[in-house]
């Protein structure tokens, strides 16, 4: 069966060509009103006639039965998905797109919108619940703003003050009120650094996700274990304090040793050879599984993330996935086979979850904790657990084992009949 667009887009050329409806009709031998139902998307064309249309017209057939509505159509049975719409009604957006073009493209817009909105309030909740740079500015502005009360009230109320006194009163208004000027300047460029009324603001482990993604994760230097990782962050234009140095140089470091264990190449022969199977490709190598999975960021095409923790609940490093909201500070979901892997210890987890979102992602999560650093007589160990973050996108694929929902923190989780929620969320159900 042919695309129901067809006939939009028979009306699109016949206007580009400055042909009349009933000339054309005329030509391909139908009537005008017929050619008027199939423009309007009210007949399927096939065959012979789809030939004929297409050779008045000048086209190649393939042009009149697909079309740039694709992206469109796709849009429109996103937003009905996300709105629990059933399969059937699913199946009617390519009709609507074709019977009306611009209700389709304003919805569509509309629901792009809307999800650029959802992120927005995502990261800003997030940030004003956890940024401590954000807790001092604002604490900056509140304190400087109570200081020129303070001062204006004693101006205001006490006539007889000597000259001397009122100046210096007046002199601090004037500090107060310009210190007051830059701080509130600095809170909109935390907020919204695009302004460029504050410096950068990023945190140090912001200031390294920057930095890798800038190299997709993969440093060529590291890979052929020739590099000079003091001189490779040092000249970083990303990193920009001590602290993201500082973090940038362990993350390399420890790539480093990865990449000497389990070079990219040998990787890739493995997933072609045993597939997306940490625990065979650790066996086959003959490394840990965290090995495995933080080599496995560095190859792009795969599309995975990565989050590794310790066992006071702080993300030590961060690979988002898109789908799978990371919080930017503090701790994430408690329910995350990250955080279940510390009471196992060198076990492997497997967990298919469900991101709550519009559009509801699953994903396959891969956890297992491991001791880090050096081991002593009666000290208990330093635990680190790393999860890989798989999104499953196919159809095919999704017939697996059923999911289990988590959240991306407490403060951005719509979900409120949880058990493990530590504090109230700005978000209802359904969001």
């Amino acid at each position: 069966m042919r695309d129901a667009l067809t006939g939009t887009r028979i009306r699109d050329r016949r206007v580009m060509a400055g042909t009349k409806q009933s000339a054309l009709a005329r030509e391909i031998g139908i009537s005008a009103s017929y050619l008027n139902l199939i423009e309007h998307n009210r007949r399927r064309i096939g065959g012979k006639l789809l030939l004929d249309i297409a050779a008045a017209l000048g086209v190649e057939p393939a042009a009149l039965t697909t079309g740039a509505e694709a992206a469109m159509i796709a849009t429109l049975r996103e937003a009905g998905s996300g709105a629990a719409m059933a399969e059937g009604e699913l199946d009617r957006a390519e009709d609507f797109v074709g019977r009306f073009p611009g209700w389709a493209d304003a919805l569509a817009l509309a629901h792009r919108k809307l999800a650029g909105l959802e992120h927005t309030v995502e990261v800003l909740s997030d940030r004003l619940a956890h940024d401590p740079e954000v807790a001092a500015s604002v604490h900056e502005v509140l304190s400087t703003a109570a200081a020129i009360r303070s001062t204006a009230s004693i101006l205001a109320g006490d006539k007889d003050l000597p000259e001397e006194w009122r100046d210096r009163f007046h002199a601090n208004i004037d500090a107060d009120s310009r210190r007051l000027a830059d701080s509130s300047k600095a809170l909109v460029g935390f907020l919204d650094p695009e302004t460029g009324e504050a410096a950068h603001t990023g945190s140090p482990q912001e200031d390294v996700e920057a930095f890798l993604e800038a190299h997709n994760y993969v440093f060529d230097a590291i890979e052929a274990g020739e590099a000079d990782i003091a001189q490779i962050v040092k000249d970083a234009p990303e990193l920009t304090s001590v602290a993201a140095r500082y973090i940038a140089q362990g993350v390399l470091q420890r790539m480093g040793v990865d990449s000497a264990k389990v070079s990219l190449p040998a990787l890739r022969g493995g997933l072609d050879d045993v597939g997306l199977d940490p625990t065979a490709l650790a066996a086959r190598f003959r490394v840990s599984v965290a090995c495995i999975l933080r080599r496995l960021i560095s190859m792009p095409d795969l599309g995975v993330g990565l989050v590794v923790a310790d066992r006071a609940g702080s993300l030590l490093f961060r690979k988002g996935v898109e789908g799978f909201t990371l919080p930017r500070f503090g701790a994430g979901c408690p329910l995350w086979p990250l955080f279940q892997a510390f009471g196992a210890p060198g076990q492997v987890l497997f967990q298919r979850v469900r991101m709550p979102s519009r559009e509801e992602g699953l994903f396959d999560c891969f956890a297992t904790a491991e001791p880090v650093g050096y081991v002593d007589v009666n000290t208990p160990p330093l635990l680190q657990s790393t999860m890989l973050i798989v999104p499953v996108s196919a159809p095919e694929d999704a017939a697996g084992p059923s999911p289990f929902h988590v959240g991306p923190a407490c403060r951005i989780c719509p979900a409120q009949q949880c058990q493990s929620r530590r504090e109230p969320s700005i978000l209802s159900e359904g969001f």
